[in-house]
């Protein structure tokens, strides 16, 4: 009777722990503890945690948790059998500190950017603030949204005998829109926009993403122009916290990965 109540005892733990566990955890360190990304790279899946440093995630025993960060050390942990019997799990991250080689020319710099330039010789940069001048302080706009703003900018200028000479430069901009040189620089407007949301999300997030979802190298840089083609792209994306982002690459590699 005991050996039968052994054998049940044993395969009933033996089932638990081969199922699939959502456990609640949570990171400390030192400075911002939201958006960190948290990948079990056993399950192929990941998360990120909130304001307080904490996320949960499904993990099965002997699973590895990867955690990544700009401002942590990376780290990976191995689901436990007191992981899994607690449904929680503490993790302590450690900071990631740049060390340069010591260099001294000129003065020597603490390290400490307002105290260096504090004790700078010589004069600064003047600014049109130094010279009582108002200035423009807003995005620095590209060279196509430039002239698509010259492009379809309607601002008819009258002479002295009205709708004259004068008044063609104002019709300008409906010029271009009959021969459609307006709706090709908003084409291009809008190609530079996702190129650039698309480098920085590549830069961001790619070393994390395929870390979980395995891409050969040769076919990264074809994913992420497969991602941008979306006609959703920019709404998923733009101005999107990571997790978001990352769900959007997840559907799309299954879309990738499928197609090839």
């Amino acid at each position: 009777m005991k050996q039968k109540l052994l054998y049940i005892f044993f395969f009933t733990t033996l089932s638990i722990y081969s199922q699939s566990i959502e456990i609640l955890g949570k990171v400390t360190g030192i400075s911002d503890l939201e958006n960190i990304h948290v990948m079990n790279t056993s399950a192929q899946s990941f998360t990120i945690t909130d304001k307080n440093g904490e996320f949960k995630i499904p993990v099965k025993l002997n699973d590895t948790l990867m955690f990544s960060s700009i401002q942590y050390k990376l780290k990976d942990i191995v689901v436990t059998h007191q992981m899994l019997n607690n449904r929680a799990v503490l993790v302590k991250l450690d900071e990631h500190i740049n060390t340069l080689d010591e260099v001294v020319v000129g003065s020597i710099l603490t390290g400490n950017l307002l105290t260096d330039i504090n004790n700078m010789k010589g004069d600064g940069p003047i600014n049109f603030y130094d010279v009582g001048i108002p200035g423009y302080t807003g995005k620095i706009a590209t060279q196509s949204e430039r002239r698509l703003s010259e492009a379809s900018d309607f601002k008819p200028s009258l002479g002295s005998s009205g709708f004259g000479l004068g008044a063609s430069v104002g019709f300008t901009p409906i010029i271009n829109a009959i021969t459609g040189r307006t709706k090709k620089l908003k084409n291009r407007v809008k190609i530079e926009e996702k190129t650039a949301l698309m480098e920085r999300i590549k830069s961001r997030l790619s070393k994390d993403f395929f870390a979980s979802n395995p891409l050969d190298e040769d076919y990264r840089m074809d994913f992420f122009y497969f991602c941008s083609d979306d006609v959703n792209f920019l709404k998923r994306c733009k101005n999107q916290d990571d997790f978001k982002v990352l769900m959007f690459l997840r559907m799309k590699y299954k879309e990738y990965t499928s197609d090839n």
